[in-house]
């Protein structure tokens, strides 16, 4: 098996590259609610972490630089230099370690419902043992109970269903692994080096990775913009797909063009 990311690739081919870094517990499937408005301006990008998907599932441990290091090994093998990046969640961890670890190849940075931050370290271990120990549907239904408004699940529970089943499709030694590896992580004193425009947004209703978070993200990166947005729990991007789909579309080619 090859140690390279599974990653899926579309748009045009000679367009600037956007690459979508999904959530914990999710595949790059997870943007398809923003792929067609994105896919028709750039060469989309959407990659599954480490032990997610189809990408290799090697032991223990993880950390975020592991992360984003195979981020930048994907980018070297799809020779692909400088590129604009989008993370949700630990998709946005691995965003801001790249901005600030491989500033030369983030061009423009959008985080989502995201942290720089985000303890207790002890949860992250005991979900990790827990799912060692039973497997993911033993927690799937209190993480997806994060991840929607009450409302929204009601209202699209094909939707709710259709995510679950990618939560619980996860190899659980990959999660656990990268539940490890945020317990692990403190990129605050790290985003004062951020140098690339940053989008960040948060969500009214994310329980997850409360609006707080993107606030104090917002504060330690350099010029950074922040939008919160209502009626929306952690997967923002599936409960206001064309309001994610506009600020990102609007971030990554601002009026004047895209950057080179």
């Amino acid at each position: 098996m090859t140690d390279r990311l599974h990653a899926t690739v579309d748009g045009p081919p000679d367009a600037p590259v956007l690459v979508l870094g999904s959530s914990l517990g999710t595949t790059g499937a997870m943007w398809q609610p923003q792929l067609a408005t994105l896919a028709a301006r750039f060469r989309v990008v959407r990659y599954d972490h480490l032990g997610h998907g189809g990408s290799p599932v090697p032991a223990g441990p993880y950390r975020i630089g592991l992360l984003g290091r195979k981020v930048l090994e994907l980018l070297d093998d799809l020779e692909v230099g400088s590129v604009h990046y989008a993370g949700l969640s630990l998709g946005g961890m691995v965003g801001m370690w790249l901005a600030a670890h491989a500033p030369d190849r983030i061009d423009r940075l959008a985080l989502l419902c995201t942290s720089a931050c985000l303890g207790p370290a002890d949860g992250w271990r005991a979900r990790a043992a827990s799912v060692r120990a039973g497997q993911l549907g033993a927690i799937a239904d209190t993480v997806v109970s994060r991840w929607f408004t009450p409302g929204f699940a009601a209202a699209q529970p094909d939707t709710v269903a259709r995510y679950r089943d990618m939560l619980t499709a996860t190899p659980p030694a990959g999660y656990a692994a990268c539940c490890e590896a945020i317990a692990d992580m403190d990129l605050r004193t790290d985003l004062a080096a951020v140098r690339a425009p940053t989008l960040v947004i948060g969500a009214a209703d994310d329980p997850a990775t409360p609006p707080e978070h993107a606030v104090d993200i917002a504060e330690r990166i350099p010029s950074a913009r922040l939008v919160v947005l209502a009626d929306a729990a952690h997967l923002a991007n599936v409960e206001q797909p064309a309001a994610v789909a506009d600020l990102l579309g609007a971030h990554f080619e601002p009026e004047g063009g895209t950057s080179p």
